[in-house]
């Protein structure tokens, strides 16, 4: 093992060490993600939640339960091990989310949303500069405020490259893509993301918005299927931790 990451000589708070009691399975999983941290190596790391149906949320919208504590502290696990997350303006409308690490131990990341027609509200959490951490909007509204940095983008699809380039340039390394599905499956389809964690919970919703939605296939063995570590949480969500590289 390279000196330079040495999980057992972290302390145990820290995100990039693995906690004395956290299981080897997650461990596993999260190792890829904690070696690009800790040695200031790029990554692309895009996650979803779902139901065993593959449903990111009702016909309405509503995701909120879908995954579990446990699943949900995990999700905060990878943005405190990130330099930057994004999401795409659909999520950022619907969930209003703050994108920030209270879960566990470790630093909020910068929010960056891609906006490109400027749909989401100024006053959204996802803007809310209480941490001082930077906000980055691809486009966006007219109606931030001044301390959001704006990256001049038009169009309906923005190219994944060409983000995490403009990312990379504002010195953001590592990158979570939260969601939703569809910019999620955007990143995937273009080969945009280094590693994907779905997050698996025992609930059957029936309908509703699926995950990932990718280019149509002939056969099963066209589909990808990377290596993946796999995890149980406790309450049963399922976390697949798939190398897409």
């Amino acid at each position: 093992m390279n000196d330079a990451f040495r999980p057992d000589r972290l302390p145990s708070h820290s995100p990039l060490s693995s906690e004395r009691d956290e299981p080897a399975s997650l461990t596993a999983a999260l190792a890829p993600l904690r070696a690009a941290k800790a040695m200031d190596r790029p990554m692309v790391i895009a996650q979803l939640g779902q139901s065993l149906d593959g449903r990111i949320a009702t016909p309405t919208g509503s995701s909120r339960g879908i995954n579990g504590p446990a699943a949900i502290a995990h999700l905060h696990r990878l943005r405190a091990l990130v330099d930057a997350v994004v999401v795409g303006a659909g999520t950022a409308r619907t969930d209003n989310p703050r994108l920030t690490v209270r879960d566990c131990a470790g630093e909020s990341p910068a929010r960056v949303v891609i906006d490109p027609r400027g749909t989401v509200c100024p006053a959204s959490q996802v803007w809310c500069p209480a941490d001082g951490k930077r906000r980055l909007a691809f486009g966006g509204s007219d109606g931030l405020a001044p301390c959001v940095e704006r990256i001049a983008a038009s169009g309906e699809l923005l190219d994944p490259e060409w983000i995490v380039n403009q990312l990379q340039e504002q010195g953001f390394s590592r990158v979570l893509i939260e969601g939703g599905g569809k910019t999620v499956s955007h990143f995937l389809e273009t080969g945009a993301v280094d590693q994907l964690h779905v997050l698996v919970a025992p609930i059957v919703l029936g309908s509703g918005l699926t995950g990932l939605s990718l280019p149509e296939i002939s056969e099963v063995a066209e589909a990808p299927r990377p290596p993946a570590k796999v995890h149980v949480f406790d309450g049963g969500d399922v976390l697949f931790a798939c190398d897409l590289r």
